[in-house]
């Protein structure tokens, strides 16, 4: 359990640096844990990871370990909607990966404890984890809790909702004002189902995360004690050599796909599989986004929290978290109990005393939201390598919509378009030039879509984009297109009015012109390229399609 700086006379150097650190002869004989922690004044989810830390380090101490706590980037989804600064929010999982491997290699760490909350972060960590493949743990920071206005329960999407109400004329600044001040009342990661917290829900389903982390409230000190005892599961780990090739396998990824479907998770997280699968040496064969379809045609959707139903992550919390969907799946033959968890127990072991306490927030496998999971992957001319809806957030109205287009360039000029009332009932928004090349950096757009639904227009227009959508997003809201117009993509050559064919049911996205008039606008076609430079420019060159986790080209 030694590390490498206590090997003999040949590391003198090195440990005479830690000793400037103040560390002792025993501490330089201990197991060296790296904590890897997003702390920052910026982003809300993020505040109090430090302290989320320090719990782990204790964790680390008691169970025999020397902890180290070392930096990670994070951004703020939030913070950076609606203006240029979420073209970095995407880009940023690769740095988040990257710098982590950088800083476990460099330093020789024996395990790591990964500390983060928010949409990027966890997944560039997962990604890093499977490719150092060290003896490792994630904890997050938590949830925030919901907010409250005028005995209505909020979140952050009512407040993007908020703003659509307002520039409709349906309430005043006043009210919007209300609104500001009450949405996210703590801190923690947004607090519904959206983006920060699937992705913290699916590190338990993955099995490298203890039971609770996706769902404790930050506010509560349980987190610090499941802080403390993931510091503990580390060093379990690291004596076990239990690593994360051994926990995030095959079967854990489709189990992590499952519990997507049944929580009715972001369509984000199908990017951010699809990234950790590639780490892990899955090929399009073994795992594609449309692996999403065939979990989904399975699993039924259990839980319907917001944007999509009135439940929030803390009522998940109280039901019984994600160990009792977990069991729930698991006793109906829709999860693999067998996977094995950071813990050095499977899956079935670790959650046969689970049990839902609250059959309304998790429903029963015969009393579902919907006997097919929350997301689907639609297909057709307009995609034929795919796109992505929330479809357990869609209006049963526009599960099928025909509809005349609206086609903009950009997110910019369709805001413009809604917020000055130029949307109308049954069109369809599309939204191009958005995507991981066009963006580039395939932008979260929930100011849009949160702009129809507050102008009461969610269950009329529908919204196509090559770009994606924040996990708070609700309504017939499709994304990830894929090829993307500046791939050459098909959406590229939409023309205003054409008319577009949803079937959300059947899985059919299809621009309603013959084939051979769509080949000609396809050869006739040039694509935009943005001017960018910096990291924008290098992500470009690098990133490849939606459909494959927007990861970088090998």
């Amino acid at each position: 359990m030694n590390n490498i700086f206590s090997e003999g006379t040949a590391m003198s150097s090195q440990r005479s640096l830690m000793r400037a650190l103040g560390w002792t002869d025993s501490e330089m004989q201990k197991p060296i844990i790296g904590i890897i922690c997003a702390q920052s004044e910026i982003i809300p989810g993020h505040m109090y990871l430090d302290k989320i830390a320090e719990a782990v380090k204790e964790g680390v101490i008691a169970a025999g370990g020397k902890p180290v706590i070392v930096p990670s980037i994070g951004v703020c989804d939030g913070i950076a909607m609606g203006h240029a600064g979420m073209r970095y929010s995407l880009p940023s999982r690769e740095v988040i990966a990257d710098s982590a491997e950088i800083l476990a290699r460099a330093h020789a760490f024996s395990g790591l404890v990964f500390v983060g909350n928010c949409d990027k972060i966890i997944p560039g960590m997962l990604m890093a984890a499977v490719r150092l493949d060290l003896p490792a743990a994630f904890v997050s920071g938590g949830p925030m809790l919901a907010g409250k206005l005028h005995g209505k329960r909020l979140s952050l999407s009512s407040m993007f909702e908020a703003v659509g109400a307002y520039n409709a004329g349906k309430i005043d600044a006043a009210q919007l004002h209300e609104y500001e001040c009450s949405a996210c009342p703590t801190c923690g990661s947004c607090s519904g189902m959206f983006t920060a917290n699937s992705l913290n829900c699916l590190t338990e389903a993955l099995g490298i995360a203890l039971p609770g982390n996706g769902t404790i409230p930050m506010v509560h000190s349980r987190r610090l004690m499941l802080a403390k005892e993931t510091g503990e599961a580390v060093m379990n780990a690291v004596r076990k050599n239990i690593r994360p090739s051994d926990i995030l396998t095959p079967k854990a990824i489709r189990n992590a796909v499952a519990v997507d479907n049944a929580i009715g998770a972001s369509t984000n997280s199908v990017l951010h599989l699809l990234a950790i699968a590639n780490e892990m040496g899955m090929s399009e064969q073994d795992f594609s986004v449309f692996t999403f379809n065939e979990v989904s045609a399975k699993v039924p959707h259990l839980c319907k929290l917001a944007p999509a139903g009135e439940h929030y992550i803390e009522d998940l919390n109280e039901a019984g978290g994600i160990s009792a969907v977990i069991r729930r799946l698991e006793q109906a033959g829709l999860f693999d109990g067998s996977a094995l968890t950071v813990s050095g127990i499977t899956q079935r072991e670790r959650v046969q005393n689970a049990a839902v306490l609250d059959d309304s927030i998790i429903r029963p496998l015969d009393d579902p939201y919907s006997p097919t999971g929350g997301l689907a992957i639609l297909r057709g001319n307009i995609a034929r390598e795919g796109a992505v809806v929330k479809k357990g957030a869609v209006d049963p109205a526009m599960l099928r919509h025909s509809g005349p287009a609206k086609v903009f360039d950009s997110e910019e000029d369709a805001m413009q378009a809604i917020s000055t009332g130029k949307i109308v009932r049954g069109d369809v928004v599309i939204i191009r030039y958005e995507g991981p090349k066009g963006g580039p950096g395939m932008r979260e757009m929930l100011s849009p879509t949160s702009a129809i639904v507050g102008a009461g227009l969610g269950a009329d227009v529908a919204l196509i984009t090559d770009g994606r959508f924040s996990g708070a997003t609700r309504g017939a809201a499709i994304g990830h297109v894929c090829p993307e117009a500046a791939a050459g993509g098909a959406i590229g050559v939409i023309r205003d009015g054409d008319i577009i064919d949803i079937d959300i049911e059947k899985g059919e996205l299809n621009l309603r012109i013959s084939d051979a008039e769509l080949q000609a606008r396809l050869n006739a076609f040039c694509p935009i390229e943005k001017p960018v430079d910096g990291y924008l420019k290098r992500y470009r060159a690098q990133v490849t399609s939606a459909s494959r986790g927007a990861i970088f080209r090998k």
